[in-house]
């Protein structure tokens, strides 16, 4: 493939964030959740707080309700399934039809599951289409610089969670490691001032977290003009 446009460079970058926000925050989610059940019914407060979502949810099971499934809460994990499922239909001949029916599948399996008995469980479908949608970007995407800026939106939302989530910055360490092997095989700009302080405040390390918010600014302002 030649040159990518701006515009499809995007949807590359952002197919790949919004897939691991689904991911990650699937895994993340049910940890909280099994926490919320057991011993703390306000914990979805400090999960909300992490990931800077408004506190719109007045209990824990309104929470796993809207937060899974509400597709008018734009936070929502069905409203991010969504957002990917719409970026790789833009991009069906850039990844394949086959990758892209994983995404639909998990998408809705996510829709069909809402007033589930056994929703909780079956959610784990989900995140198995998610792997196997992962799986075949590596099989089916042949365009290295495609498959290379998804990756890196990969990286860069895993980072981004991972910062908020409080993540042992070792863990993030490796993260930035991957998202920069990504960005050395691709013909896009990102500001290398963002990136070089991103990997000082990493490398530094900060137990306390202190540095989070410039951190995050950095991932927010990595690329240029995407």
């Amino acid at each position: 493939m030649g040159i990518i446009s701006i515009v499809k460079a995007s949807n590359l970058v952002w197919l790949g964030r919004y897939s691991e926000r689904v991911y990650t925050t699937l895994q993340v989610f049910g940890q909280y959740y099994d926490d919320m059940i057991d011993n703390n019914m306000n914990g979805y407060n400090e999960y909300c707080e992490k990931l800077s979502i408004p506190l719109i949810y007045t209990g824990v099971e309104d929470f796993f309700d809207k937060y899974l499934f509400d597709e008018n809460d734009p936070n929502s994990i069905v409203s991010n399934l969504t957002r990917a499922v719409d970026n790789a239909i833009m991009l069906r001949n850039e990844i394949s039809s086959t990758t892209l029916s994983y995404l639909e599948l998990a998408l809705n399996k996510l829709k069909r599951i809402r007033n589930s008995k056994t929703a909780l469980f079956e959610i784990q479908k989900v995140s198995d289409y998610m792997l196997a949608y992962w799986g075949c970007l590596d099989d089916y995407v042949v365009d290295d610089e495609c498959r290379n800026l998804i990756k890196a939106g990969k990286y860069i939302e895993r980072i981004d969670l991972y910062l908020r989530l409080d993540m042992p910055y070792d863990m993030i360490e490796r993260e930035f490691d991957k998202l920069m092997g990504r960005l050395a095989r691709v013909h896009v700009n990102y500001d290398h001032r963002n990136s070089s302080r991103l990997h000082s405040i990493i490398m530094a390390g900060d137990p306390e977290h202190k540095s989070r918010g410039m951190a995050l600014d950095c991932i927010n302002n990595f690329f240029e003009g995407i």
